[in-house]
């Protein structure tokens, strides 16, 4: 299996872009992994929320194939702990599912085409994080998952 992140916009600040390499990294000894980013939008600022939302999520649908399982990172999606996500992540491995992908939204979150497509909805938090925040955070978790399921000494309970 493979599971690949989709996030609109690129990442701004280079400490993020580090932790997102450094985990990126760590998570390909487990799994491929890839973290492909959509450009942001020409002239966002005179689009209207919902115009916006229409073409971030016309780009996401084009990366995504018929086969592909895709979840969204939502706020009103299913919350995990970590040993959950990891046990989440094993039942996708496990029913032969070739590609896994995860999908972080701009800052006005997904058209409704979008949800239609999806296969379900996580949430990491009930508080909101930046777009840019999310990415390092949901990777880490990622990489999380797999140390937990290895029974390797990085996760504590």
């Amino acid at each position: 299996m493979q599971i690949k992140l989709i996030t609109i916009g690129k990442t701004d600040h280079k400490a993020i872009q580090q932790l997102i390499e450094e985990y990126s990294s760590r998570l390909a000894h487990y799994i491929r992994f890839e973290f492909e980013i959509i450009p942001d939008l020409k002239n966002s600022k005179s689009l209207t929320e919902h115009t916006q939302k229409e073409k971030e999520g016309e780009l996401i649908l084009k990366k995504v194939q018929a086969s592909d399982e895709v979840i969204l990172l939502d706020e009103r999606g299913k919350s995990f702990s970590s040993v959950e996500f990891s046990e989440f992540i094993q039942k996708k491995m496990n029913s032969g599912l070739k590609q896994l992908i995860f999908v972080i939204g701009g800052p006005y979150g997904f058209s409704e085409e979008v949800y239609q497509r999806a296969n379900g909805k996580i949430s990491l938090s009930k508080m909101t994080f930046s777009h840019q925040m999310i990415r390092p955070f949901f990777i880490e978790q990622v990489y999380r998952a797999f140390t937990i399921l290895r029974n390797e000494p990085y996760h504590h309970e």
